[in-house]
């Protein structure tokens, strides 16, 4: 039997970040290690995401979909009507966070720390199913490998001697050069690691601050190794979440869009993160200071954040997707 070809429906943009991508290239790479072929197919947003991080990969558009044997869709502005339109009863794999619409789904990935089967009782088919929960996040294998070492240097590292900023690669409002303002005051004599994307509006502003401390990181394939090196992080309270509670880094997360409040407030209620809203920046100088201060209370926020999930979601996901599919063909 041929390998199975997967057509990706992924959004992306400005207002929506990158962060669509980044999950589903993972998911991706954990399917081509099965023995699948996959592509993507997008806004033109999604062109500059896939030339900075994975030029190799292939594209498409949705009017291919016809010539793949199943679809997977991480694209919020999706719902039922449409899946069925373009996977015309092929396998389908719906990445969602929301629980807020119909879908037309085989398998639903939600990695919400809070979500249960009820919240899409009446929104998938009948014989749809749900992995919910963190451990079906699809992270780069990368972090997991990493895991180990990073608590153990965690544990015997009590001190703050280096951060990273990485509020998300499109940086919605130029939030990440606010930050990293708000946050030099109080640095002290620590490495700052900031991350961005190539096309962020904060650069400017964060190449004119010429500071020592401060590393930028632009359209990196290097995050798993960064997040393994902070001792403490500002970042945002998407996706990326799943990437340090992996690496059981202590971090201020900022809610930068609504879809985030949830994850978020069930992160803080786990002691796994401190959640700040982002329209008030104000508190995160005497955040930041309170927690990089106070080495009890970063280790007990990494062995909670480390306890939320290993990091090997995106395999999971690729095995129970792939035995659907070959349970079709």
């Amino acid at each position: 039997m041929s390998a199975p070809r997967i057509l990706f429906v992924v959004n992306a943009g400005p207002s929506v970040g990158g962060g669509h991508f980044m999950r589903s290239l993972n998911l991706a790479r954990a399917l081509e290690a099965g023995g699948a072929a996959c592509a993507f197919a997008g806004p033109p947003a999604l062109d500059a995401l896939i030339d900075a991080f994975a030029p190799g990969a292939a594209r498409a558009t949705i009017a291919d979909a016809t010539g793949f044997n199943a679809v997977v869709f991480d694209h919020y502005g999706l719902a039922a009507p449409d899946h069925r339109a373009i996977a015309e009863g092929r396998p389908t794999l719906v990445v969602d966070d929301l629980a807020d619409r119909l879908l037309a789904a085989d398998l639903v990935v939600d990695a919400g720390l809070s979500r249960t089967a009820a919240d899409y009782a009446g929104l998938v088919p009948s014989q749809a199913e749900l992995l919910l929960g963190p451990n079906h996040a699809a992270l780069s294998p990368a972090f997991a490998a990493l895991r180990a070492e990073a608590l153990a240097r965690r544990a015997a590292t009590p001190g703050v001697h280096r951060v990273m900023v990485s509020l998300g690669l499109t940086d919605v409002g130029g939030i990440t050069a606010r930050v990293v303002s708000a946050l030099l005051p109080v640095l002290g004599e620590r490495a700052l690691d900031v991350v961005a994307g190539g096309a962020a509006p904060s650069l400017p502003a964060l190449r004119d601050m010429a500071d020592p401390r401060l590393t930028l990181h632009i359209d990196t394939r290097d995050m798993p190794a960064l997040t393994a090196a902070a001792d403490l992080a500002i970042g945002a309270a998407g996706s990326s979440s799943w990437e340090r509670c992996v690496l059981g880094l202590p971090a201020l997360s900022l809610v930068l869009a609504d879809n985030q409040r949830e994850a978020a407030a069930a992160l803080s209620d786990r002691g796994a993160h401190l959640a700040l809203g982002a329209d008030d920046l104000r508190a995160l100088p005497a955040a930041f200071q309170a927690l990089a201060d106070d080495p009890v209370a970063r280790a007990t926020m990494s062995a909670a954040a480390a306890g939320v999930c290993d990091g090997a979601g995106a395999a999971r996901t690729a095995g129970r997707f792939l035995a659907l599919i070959g349970a079709t063909r």
